[in-house]
């Protein structure tokens, strides 16, 4: 699901910014990347499929509960698991599976189903409380992105990686460093600006981070900037100030560019497993998260916690990241992601 629109041919970009950001990675097509991404989850998910799939002439209920354990190894958690189980079990009793090759084949169509649906309208889904729907993108710039999360889910990394991303795309961009709370976020977000080739609007350490989101959105109107992405402070539902200061931060956007902020990205760290998913829960209900940004797939991460996040929170992921280059964010793609996991 793309963000924008069309690639425009002469993009503003600000006074003395670089050109476009080159790769620093070799090109290689999307499923090879997510491939090697997934790989962990892969060699653990598609060995037991494949086991299941040799072994299996007739489905019976033991080769469901053998997928079940499959499942749940690879952090679909439980209740998206039993879901997908429950599915299956009903197929099986309507019009029976044939075997093993037809279970593969409405596994993926299982998984896929999943994490598209967040990205339809949602009329009919139950959407938990705070959620929203993603935004399009506003007639007039800046189109305003919030990177929410806890500190060391890769926030600040993310922010660089999608303005190089959107000049990728054609667009003008500006960097809002809005993590005042951490000196060593400015001077990162700082490292990164420079790299993506675009400028970016600080204030010291310690200032007022809603008077620098305030400066930066004047600073994209006045330029003509396509997307402004706003690095905040890491949080937790539990710090009330820092979720009152993000409230703060809301109402200043939305005064300013109407239905701003078009986007709030929760950036997740996907080696947490379960206990991510918990955490995106509460931020979807404080920070009216719209969609997830999955840090760290390459590392030790499981990646069936994507599928858990679309169908238990009904949250889309929009983006991946699988390495630590410029390049190494990924947009998300469901069916290369469910096809990565089970070739």
């Amino acid at each position: 699901m793309k963000f924008f629109s069309s690639k425009k041919e002469t993009p503003a970009q600000p006074e003395n910014s670089a050109a476009a950001p080159a790769s620093d990675a070799p090109k290689t097509g999307f499923f090879s990347r997510m491939k090697q991404a997934v790989s962990r989850t892969r060699e653990s998910l598609s060995s037991k499929i494949e086991d299941i799939v040799s072994l299996t002439r007739a489905v019976d209920e033991q080769t469901l509960e053998n997928l079940e354990t499959a499942l749940l190894t690879s952090d679909l958690g439980v209740q998206t698991t039993t879901a997908i189980l429950d599915a299956l079990r009903d197929r099986a009793r309507h019009q029976s599976i044939a075997g093993g090759e037809e279970l593969r084949t409405l596994l993926k169509a299982q998984l896929q189903a999943i994490l598209e649906a967040p990205l339809k309208t949602r009329a009919g889904f139950h959407e938990p409380d705070g959620a929203q729907a993603p935004a399009a993108a506003p007639q007039v710039p800046p189109k305003i992105t919030f990177l929410v999360g806890v500190n060391g889910a890769g926030k600040t990394t993310t922010s660089g990686k999608l303005a190089a991303w959107s000049r990728a795309q054609g667009h003008s961009v500006l960097l809002c460093a809005a993590d005042t709370f951490r000196a060593a976020a400015i001077e990162q977000l700082e490292v990164w600006a420079s790299r993506s080739g675009v400028e970016m609007i600080k204030t010291r350490h310690g200032g007022d981070p809603s008077a620098v989101l305030y400066d930066a959105i004047a600073a994209a109107k006045s330029r003509r900037i396509d997307d402004l992405y706003v690095d905040t402070a890491g949080r937790l539902h539990t710090k009330t100030g820092l979720m009152d200061e993000l409230d703060k931060m809301r109402r200043i956007a939305a005064r300013l560019v109407p239905g701003a902020p078009h986007e709030v990205l929760l950036v997740m760290d996907a080696t947490t497993g379960q206990n991510g998913l918990q955490q995106a829960r509460l931020f979807t209900h404080a920070a009216g998260a719209t969609g997830i940004v999955l840090t760290k797939l390459d590392g030790t991460a499981k990646g069936g916690i994507a599928v858990a996040i679309a169908r238990e929170l009904n949250l889309p992921v929009r983006f991946v990241g699988v390495g630590e280059q410029m390049s190494d964010l990924l947009e998300f793609s469901p069916s290369a992601f469910v096809d990565s996991l089970l070739e």
